[in-house]
């Protein structure tokens, strides 16, 4: 007697016959069972192709047939209903399988990573200040503002572009830097920091993040710094040029003291060609020489225009000293020290910096006025080449590491009064040297200290020799020099001691002047006082008039340039024709 197989009776023939078969059946008992002809069931078998039929179609036949079947039925009963369900959700395995074998995606077979990775994971939100704290950070600014910091606030609202000419120290960087960052939290817009180099540009991030914190105990992270409400801020030096995607507020901080700036503008104003952006320019005074001297006159505006639409500026103080919206489009206006003390500043002494600094110092860094360095032993022209963006050039130096240079050869120089006849300041330098005639000296910091003693100078200086693998340090003995010189030798006892004479200032200048036309000095672009310093250099007659020495600025009894003084100690430790072999030379043998 034949077993009954398990399938259905209401399936066609066919159908009947191609499970029959998939399930092991002979023709011969398969045609005998459905009342058939053995060759009718070849002709099925041959014409469906049911040998060539892999296990996942002759499964996949099989569960449609029987869930066709179930579905047709009338009454069905709760075994059916159960049926029907594992058959369908047998029939979703299969669809997946054919999806696996197409892709070899895994998630495609499992249902459990498919639905892991179609769900999308929610990033922590980051810089997240609430409108509590926007409001607390807007009353912060608002309430910390001198007059005219309430003056530059009053013109960004109305303003395309402002130019500030201003005194240092008066707090331009710091304001513009809460400007901005209450403006982004408002309003969600965009802003674009630049200077002439990417460490100095990174100055208004330190002031928004510190200031920030301050108010809401919340420190913002990453560079650019991204808000929550979208407002990107980001913090670019001179490699800016490149970055041509960028949009938003500029703010362009030292501009006069920035290489090839009608280049640099050009990329900046394309940042910010929409009219919902804004442009900021401020900027010590470098000189007339500079490629930004004819922007800030409106002088570059009218080369570009017909005679007949050319606009008179009047660029003296008197005439910007309260700002004014210029026929060119800009606002300008010029802040002295001066106006800062009487906008409610109260953070200078002028008695004292008048003792501090020579008349020309004094008048270009506090009082607005551009240098006239054509009779300055080391013209800005020279000095910009050797102005750098030291975070993209200097790869082996690390500001922030505890040895920043590794185990690299360092030299110190030290000016404890600028150049020996007056004055309080000091100036403390350290100096990569190149190894070989074509390389590079490398001024990696600079310090300047302002009413310290002896002691508090020397321990300034072993302080560096634990930062930087120290190998020559020089001292000026002027003054209180001797005594700072007599302590530093119970640590480095081969400290060099330099006593300033006529001749010796010459040597000084020769050797600085060899190795910056050679473009042979590098410091960072940020720093406009060390350029500042070297700039206020000049020749002139001893007293006697018998002999030509070098002092800082007109008024020779307190001018001092002391972070040029101190570069050029440092300098001076390589030989007047240079490197030989990489070894210095003890200035004991100079000076005496």
């Amino acid at each position: 007697m034949v077993k009954q197989p398990d399938t259905s009776p209401d399936l066609s023939p066919r159908q009947h016959a191609r499970a029959l078969y998939w399930q092991g059946w002979r023709i011969a008992r398969i045609a005998e069972l459905l009342d058939e002809k053995p060759s009718t069931i070849h002709s099925w078998k041959r014409r469906d192709s049911w040998d060539e039929a892999g296990p996942l179609e002759r499964v996949e036949g099989t569960l449609e047939a029987r869930l066709i079947q179930l579905i047709a039925k009338d009454g069905k009963e709760g075994k059916d209903f159960k049926e029907i369900d594992l058959l369908g959700r047998q029939i979703e395995r299969i669809a997946r399988v054919h999806r696996y074998q197409e892709t070899g995606r895994e998630f495609d077979l499992n249902p459990n990573i498919h639905n892991r990775n179609a769900v999308p994971h929610k990033k922590p939100r980051k810089n997240v200040v609430d409108e509590e704290g926007v409001e607390r950070i807007a009353d912060a600014f608002r309430e910390s503002l001198f007059d005219y910091q309430r003056t530059w606030w009053r013109a960004g609202h109305h303003q395309r572009i402002r130019n500030l000419l201003k005194s240092r120290q008066i707090g331009a960087t710091w304001y513009f830097a809460r400007e901005a960052i209450v403006d982004a939290l408002q309003t969600g817009k965009n802003k674009i920091f630049m200077s002439a180099s990417k460490a100095q540009a990174h100055v208004f991030r330190q002031y928004i993040v510190q200031f920030v914190k301050e108010v809401t105990g919340m420190e913002l992270r990453g560079d650019p710094l991204v808000l929550d409400n979208g407002a990107h801020l980001y913090f670019l030096g001179t490699n800016a040029r490149t970055a041509q995607s960028y949009h938003g507020d500029i703010y362009m901080d030292e501009y006069f003291w920035i290489q090839r700036f009608q280049e640099f503008r050009k990329v900046a104003s394309g940042m910010a060609m929409h009219k919902k952006w804004r442009q900021t320019y401020f900027s010590t005074p470098s000189s007339v020489s500079h490629e930004a001297y004819p922007f800030w006159t409106g002088e570059l505006y009218n080369k570009r225009r017909a005679k007949a639409d050319r606009v008179e500026i009047e660029v003296t103080h008197a005439a910007l000293k309260q700002g004014r919206a210029c026929g060119d489009g800009q606002w300008r206006q010029i802040v002295t020290v001066e106006d800062a003390i009487a906008g409610g500043c109260d953070l200078f002494d002028l008695d004292q910096l008048r003792l501090e600094y020579s008349q020309d110092e004094f008048e270009n860094l506090l009082m607005c006025q551009f240098v006239d360095d054509t009779l300055s032993v080391f013209p800005l022209a020279k000095l910009q080449g050797c102005m750098v963006d030291s975070w993209e050039v200097w790869r082996d130096f690390q500001p922030l590491a505890a040895r920043p240079l590794g185990n690299h050869e360092v030299w110190l120089g030290y000016d404890p009064s600028g150049d020996g006849e007056g004055g309080d300041g000091a100036g403390l330098i350290a100096l990569a040297p190149s190894r070989t005639r074509e390389g590079k000296h490398r001024i990696v910091e600079k310090i300047r200290l302002r009413g310290l003693d002896y002691e508090q100078q020397a321990e300034r200086i072993r302080k560096l020799t634990q930062t930087y693998n120290v190998t020559f340090i020089a001292v000026d003995t002027t003054g209180i020099g001797d005594a700072v010189a007599e302590l530093v030798e119970r640590f480095f006892p081969a400290v060099t001691r330099i006593r300033y004479t006529p001749d010796v200032k010459a040597r000084l200048v020769m050797k600085a002047q060899n190795v910056i036309d050679r473009d042979r000095l590098e410091f960072d672009a940020g720093w406009t006082d060390l350029a500042q310093s070297f700039m206020a250099i000049r020749r002139t007659m001893t007293d006697g008039g018998g002999q030509l020495t070098y002092v800082a600025g007109r008024r020779a009894d307190t001018g001092h340039a002391e972070l040029a003084w101190a570069t050029m100690h440092a300098l001076y430790n390589e030989p007047l024709d240079g490197p030989a072999g990489g070894a210095g030379r003890s200035m004991m043998e100079i000076f005496g």
